[in-house]
């Protein structure tokens, strides 16, 4: 016995305990979290053509920040149509799109197509970051390649599998678009513009930025009738 405190003693081991009263401080808002949280190099996460693909290492969802033509996105893991030339003529936005494995459905206030004057069909499991909007779900008839993949019946096969995985934390930004993840999912958003989301597996939440409806009064306008 004497021999182990000795021991102990001489290497300067210290033994500590769990605070049974330590409650740890709740995560940052995603907007915070955006712009506080150290930047990644980006370069480890080009996939070419100015795309910066990820995926968590929980494997739980996928993202790029990208670009847009129209409802065209240049995605590298998925067939798409925004080097069509017939889409030259639609002009390019920065975007970030996110896809789940598993997710929650959309709220009734956050669907925004009618799928065809159906109704029918707008799934959740994707998220889109635009500028100056963000949006939670598609029309759809099928999985999305993060379901199909890492869902509960996926394959576990195909270029989802060969994306470079962003640490819990990280920051990654391109065009004025952030994506980190945090907090078991993904926040994506516009740090200037207040607009952005956060996804995953068990909730999502759309942050709208501020009410455009109520701008502040231009300086030196008069203020008599």
């Amino acid at each position: 016995m004497l021999a182990a405190l000795f021991l102990m003693a001489g290497t300067g081991c210290s033994v500590t305990t769990s605070d049974p009263s330590y409650v740890p401080p709740p995560p940052r808002p995603p907007m915070e979290q955006l712009a506080n949280a150290p930047l990644a190099d980006a370069k480890q996460f080009s996939s070419g053509g100015d795309v910066l693909s990820f995926i968590t290492a929980d494997r739980t969802v996928a993202c790029s920040l990208t670009s847009a033509r129209g409802e065209h996105l240049n995605l590298p893991y998925e067939q798409n149509s925004y080097s069509n030339a017939a889409n030259n003529k639609l002009p390019i936005v920065p975007v970030a799109h996110c896809e789940l494995a598993a997710y929650p459905a959309p709220k009734a206030a956050d669907i925004k197509d009618d799928c065809a004057g159906t109704h029918l069909g707008y799934l959740g499991g994707t998220a889109l970051l635009a500028p100056d909007s963000a949006r939670y779900g598609e029309c759809r008839s099928g999985v999305t390649t993060m379901e199909a993949t890492y869902g509960p019946k996926g394959n576990k096969a195909g270029p989802l599998t060969q994306l470079p995985v962003l640490a819990d934390g990280q920051n990654l930004e391109r065009n004025g678009l952030r994506c980190s993840a945090y907090n078991g999912g993904v926040a994506c958003g516009n740090v200037s513009a207040g607009v952005g989301f956060f996804v995953s597996t068990e909730r999502y939440e759309l942050i709208p930025g501020p009410d455009k409806s109520t701008a502040p009064p231009q300086a030196g306008a008069s203020k008599t009738p």
